[in-house]
């Protein structure tokens, strides 16, 4: 019997459209599964409507209707653009069900007999215009660890940083914009801290968690974990907690089990009920959930510590993927770079978007930025100019000049077919490595071998001396390119589906990777020709974002200027030449940037703890904060003078800490600097020579 691999993404919220930045997880999560399925194995992809909390109930009032019937009208818009999209749900259900219900309800019986639970009574924010205390997302104000300004009530997004609603610095209610009170409630909350052996073990897995966020987690271990509040006061839209009149879980606590109840949903349809308990109870399964950087602490933290307490599976990796900016800056709406997936498909069609994003994804958790220009361009020239192009040249060929009969596979052939199978072993290593990227480029080398040899061979002059060997180079040439379509049908379904009914395959696309290696269009009719995807213009993206300007914004201050596009300064002179051993006697070591944080009394420095691979952190004192958020270089690896003596530093006088080395970085100072890096799978103290 298989192992099932049931793999979600982030539940989207029902209290808005899809835009672009959830697109981005949600069909690289589709491309993941696809190509898992592909490859034959029994990979589920799983999702549901998170659909409670207090911006529903209040959004919901607004518009004058049910909650239910508000969360009902974003469940219909989301799966209307996820189906526009292609995104192949095999389950997408809603947290307000009664599967959910149940399991939340179980859950949290297991949490409460297993002694996991504490009530206390607390003070928290309450808003008297709006008569309601604030939950966290409710709530903004300073950051009381970095002094950021306009962060919310739970997590600092600059700093990372932890902490309850009440230790914001100057506190507003979201709602309405006052200053809140404070009021005591009594709450619910799960001793977290009792499952930090637990969560310690379980992050350090092999596989379990890419290496920048097992060093978020082994900071937020280190720096030791805080109760967690699971319950809310009414008016709230949520689940009531048995026996507490008045309270309602909080969403996230809800929220998550959103993937479970959603797979009992799957087993229910797919007549597959045993295979839930199976995957959720018994350990018989892979369990893969994909995210966005934002809601790490949950799913490495809350998430797997409810599980362990109830006695469920708990999962076998969380795959973290970076942020989406457009033309390198965050999405703005009066830009008109703030999306909604509706406006990008009235447009241009979804596939492009599917191959840009599938062609950017790499196994790592950087940011993603989708450059409207390089969109076009990659999209034309490696879509539509190299896989697309092989598929018309040859076929039509085949079609016009030599009846549409395929010839044979000469022995010469062996050699290219030989570069194909190659090719195909690293689109599916790279493709079970969550490197999307990877799959994508096996396929457009593949196709540009086809293109080259169809060139070079000019089967139009070919043909008028030797027929035979025309079609049996056209022959090869359309092999190659079913190679190619396979191995990028994951990130380009529809198109997959278009080339193989030119080559006479059978409907539907690609079933297996396998058909990769088969080479069997040899001696039988292809099917009937057409146009694959035709070329993107760009007026359709001014369209795009023409359309999604709000038309009564002001004009925004254009974007500055990335560091990259600065003028090249000055050349500097050279310092005096030294004597190899002078170098020598610097010893660099590539470091890895647990946490880092601002030092109060300056605007240029950061505190940062680096693990040099020598069993504990340096502090590190950067001046690199004018250049850097403290979130910019968390989990980054840099270079570093290891062997350079510590030494006290001081603000006016004052020791702000001890900075044991230096990290090396290019650039005049201030904002034009640019700290230097090395590749991601770089360990810790690696010598740099």
């Amino acid at each position: 019997m298989s192992t099932p691999i049931l793999v979600t993404a982030g539940l989207p919220y029902a209290n808005g459209s899809i835009h672009i930045g959830h697109l981005v997880e949600y069909l690289m999560t589709d491309t993941f599964v696809r190509a898992l399925k592909l490859l034959g194995e029994d990979a589920l992809y799983i999702c549901a409507d998170d659909t409670h909390g207090t911006p529903i109930e209040i959004n919901a009032k607004k518009a004058g209707v049910a909650p239910e019937d508000f969360v009902a009208r974003f469940a219909k818009e989301h799966l209307e653009d996820f189906h526009a999209f292609g995104i192949d749900f095999d389950s997408f259900h809603s947290t307000n069900s009664e599967e959910n219900r149940r399991w939340v309800e179980e859950i949290y019986g297991k949490l409460k007999s297993g002694g996991y639970l504490t009530r206390r009574t607390i003070e928290q924010l309450y808003d008297e215009k709006a008569g309601r205390f604030l939950p966290d997302r409710y709530v903004k104000g300073t950051c009381p660890k970095c002094g950021a300004k306009d962060q919310y009530g739970d997590v600092c997004e600059v700093c990372k940083s932890t902490y309850e609603p009440t230790d914001l610095i100057d506190p507003y209610s979201v709602e309405t914009g006052t200053k809140p009170v404070l009021r005591s409630s009594e709450h619910l909350y799960v001793e977290l801290s009792r499952f930090a052996d637990f969560l310690r073990e379980w992050s350090a897995a092999p596989g379990r968690l890419q290496p920048d966020i097992k060093a978020f987690v082994d900071a937020w271990l280190d720096g030791g974990l805080k109760d967690w509040c699971i319950s809310r006061d009414t008016p709230y839209f949520g689940f009531p907690i048995p026996d507490e009149p008045g309270k309602f879980f909080y969403v996230w606590l809800d929220a998550p089990v959103g993937y479970v109840s959603s797979t009992e949903n799957w087993g229910r349809l797919a007549h597959r009920a045993g295979d839930v308990d199976r995957i959720w109870r018994q350990n018989g399964g892979r369990i893969i959930h994909v995210i966005g950087k934002d809601i790490v602490y949950f799913h490495t933290l809350f998430w797997p510590a409810m599980l362990h307490a109830a006695g469920l599976s708990v999962p076998s990796q969380v795959r973290v993927h970076g942020m989406l900016t457009v033309d390198g800056v965050k999405m703005s709406k009066s830009r008109g770079t703030f999306i909604n997936g509706a406006t990008f498909r009235k447009h241009v069609d979804p596939l492009y978007l599917r191959y840009y994003f599938a062609s950017k994804t790499g196994p790592g958790t950087d940011d993603i930025d989708l450059s409207l220009e390089e969109l076009v361009n990659r999209v034309n020239a490696e879509l539509v100019n190299t896989l697309a192009n092989l598929i018309s040249r040859a076929a039509t060929f085949l079609a016009d000049r030599l009846g549409g009969t395929y010839g044979q596979l000469r022995p010469e052939a062996s050699e290219h077919l030989a570069y194909a199978k190659q090719k195909v072993a690293e689109a599916e290593a790279a493709y079970r490595n969550f490197d999307l990227a990877g799959g994508v480029r096996a396929a457009v080398e593949v196709a540009n071998l086809g293109n080259k040899l169809f060139q070079d061979a000019a089967p139009w002059i070919l043909i008028k001396t030797d027929e035979a060997a025309a079609r049996d180079l056209v022959t090869l040439c359309l092999n190659l390119a079913r190679t190619a379509t396979v191995l990028v049908a994951p990130a380009v379904p529809a198109y997959a589906e278009r080339v193989y009914n030119i080559l006479g395959l059978p409907a539907g696309g690609p079933g297996h990777f396998e058909e990769a290696l088969r080479f069997d269009l040899v001696g039988r009719a292809m099917g009937q020709k057409g146009r694959v995807v035709e070329k993107l213009e760009r007026k359709a993206l001014d369209q795009v974002i023409e359309d999604s300007k709000p038309k009564d914004a002001a004009p925004e201050a254009a974007p500055e200027a990335k560091p990259e596009a600065k003028a090249a300064p000055a050349f500097e002179a050279l310092a005096p030449m030294i004597e190899y051993d002078s170098f020598e006697k610097v010893d660099l070591r590539v470091g890895l940037v647990k946490t880092a944080e601002v030092v109060e009394g300056s605007d240029k420095l950061l505190r940062l703890s680096i693990d040099l691979g020598e069993g504990r952190d340096r502090t590190i004192i950067a001046g690199i904060r004018l250049a850097y958020a403290p979130e910019a270089v968390i989990g980054q690896r840099v270079i570093v003078v290891a062997n350079l003596k510590p030494r006290e530093m001081k603000i006016k006088g004052k020791i702000i800490g001890t900075s044991e080395g230096m990290v090396l970085a290019a650039g005049p100072g201030g904002k034009d600097i640019w700290a230097l890096s090395v590749s991601a799978v770089a360990p810790p103290g690696t010598r740099v020579r």
